[in-house]
């Protein structure tokens, strides 16, 4: 009822039909929360992160251009509204699976890695989502030393 309420408060002040493509408890929109959550944790976004975002979010989701920039805006405004992770990682708990949670998991490494250096609020925030995901230390530190290893300039900083 309420959900009705809103739509029609939505159509007649914007003329929004309401139809959004990525849902609140949309696992991808979780996710890809999260990540920019992680690129702009330093304080910093740099081009490679985000362009990392961008092309983890197509390969993982088969999403087109388009699909991934909405998505990217929506996700964007979710982590501004969000007060802590635990929103997204509850809806991520309760639809993915241990290895979409996992994949999540490296996605973020992959993300920390993309301008060749981790910083020490990127580290502790994968530690936080991957504990609150129900991620082992050890699967943690396994999937950052894999993305390590692939990664362009692998120096670790904080």
């Amino acid at each position: 009822m309420l959900t009705a309420f809103k739509q029609f408060l939505r159509e007649v002040t914007t003329g929004d039909s309401g139809k959004v493509k990525f849902a609140e408890d949309d696992k991808r929109l979780a996710a890809a929360a999260l990540l920019f959550h992680l690129i702009d944790v330093d304080g910093v976004i740099e081009e490679s992160e985000s362009q990392k975002l961008r092309e983890i979010l197509q390969a993982h989701y088969g999403l087109d251009d388009a699909e991934t920039t909405e998505l990217i805006k929506a996700a964007k405004q979710r982590d501004s509204e969000a007060v802590d992770l635990y929103g997204f990682t509850s809806v991520l708990k309760r639809t993915a699976d241990e290895s979409e949670r996992l994949a999540i998991v490296e996605m973020m490494w992959e993300i920390v890695y993309a301008d060749g250096h981790v910083h020490e609020f990127e580290d502790n925030t994968i530690w936080r989502v991957a504990e609150l995901l129900g991620i082992s230390t050890r699967d943690r530190m396994v999937l950052r030393q894999k993305v390590a290893k692939t990664a362009p300039e692998s120096g670790e900083s904080s």
